[in-house]
């Protein structure tokens, strides 16, 4: 089952916060993260990871329903590389 944002909104909550103070803490840690984003600057969490924006060029793609041969438009994509600290803690390496 997947984390949601509602989900680390109640742990914040469990810390002593009031639900509305929670709510307004990840609404606007989000809302920086995005807006960074949105100018194509990387993120760093240091212990968790990297978000970064790559940029796509337009390539030719092909639709797997049809089989028709298209166009890809260039675009930009949210990439995540995750800490060494945070994969030696999935890998139970710690």
């Amino acid at each position: 089952m997947a984390l949601t944002k509602n989900d680390i909104v109640t742990r914040v909550h469990e810390l002593g916060f009031t639900k509305k103070k929670s709510v307004e803490i990840i609404e606007s840690l989000l809302e920086i993260i995005k807006s960074t984003l949105e100018k194509s600057e990387d993120v760093l969490i240091s212990g968790f990871g990297k978000f970064c924006v790559k940029h796509k060029k337009q390539r030719r793609g092909r639709n797997p329903a049809t089989g028709a041969d298209l166009m890809l438009k260039e675009r930009k994509v949210v990439t995540f590389k995750c800490s060494g600290k945070l994969r030696d803690k999935i890998d139970g390496n710690e």
